[in-house]
């Protein structure tokens, strides 16, 4: 297999982690996003959508979409599980990978794109108003996300998984973002100083 990847960007920052956590070692070649590789012609062949994360199969089939490249990953490799166990436990990590993604991942991503001076080439135009829309929609999830780690550990149950994982990637783009994350979360805070020390998290 080859994973290709860029190494500023969120989505393929998610597959590292995931791939880390699973203790696993794919080839990876990177793609440059500034210099916009990812448009080339010979990238398209790769993902005719021209984005990374790409995951090249054995079989020579295309697996993009970063959510996907880690269930194939987690079902050649299912140690530890980061989807869940059981039934019931894969239900309740794709209701909280969702949720995360589409509240939290998403408009921090949304408010980085039409913000940040340096992608202004990558993101044309950018929409400074739709970036100062997404800044409290996330600031909401993270409020709720407050209260529910009040109950437990991690944000889909006491282990971790991808929905964590979607979570501090997020967290960790605020500051490029300029989404200011509220003071009086403890609970998230908790949250987020445990998850920043794992060793696939760090940078």
């Amino acid at each position: 297999m080859l994973l290709y990847n860029t190494p500023l960007a969120p989505n393929p920052r998610r597959v590292r982690i995931f791939l880390a956590e699973k203790n696993v070692t794919i080839p990876v070649r990177d793609v440059n996003l500034m210099a916009q590789e990812h448009k080339s012609e010979a990238y398209a062949q790769i993902n005719p959508l021209k984005e990374a994360p790409a995951l090249v199969l054995d079989d020579g089939a295309t697996l993009t979409e970063s959510v996907a490249i880690c269930r194939y990953i987690e079902s050649l490799y299912p140690d530890p599980p980061l989807f869940g166990r059981d039934s019931r436990e894969q239900a309740f990590v794709e209701m909280w990978q969702r949720r995360v993604e589409f509240r939290l991942f998403t408009p921090v991503a949304l408010a980085f794109r039409h913000s940040h001076p340096a992608l202004a080439r990558l993101e044309s135009p950018q929409l400074p108003q739709l970036a100062e829309h997404q800044r409290p929609r996330a600031q909401q999830m993270m409020r709720f996300l407050d209260g529910e780690l009040a109950a437990r550990r991690f944000i889909a149950s006491d282990d971790f998984t991808i929905a964590d994982i979607t979570a501090i990637v997020a967290m960790d783009l605020t500051k490029a973002a300029r989404v200011e994350i509220p003071q009086d979360l403890p609970n998230l805070s908790r949250w987020r100083a445990d998850v920043s020390a794992r060793p696939s998290v760090v940078p």
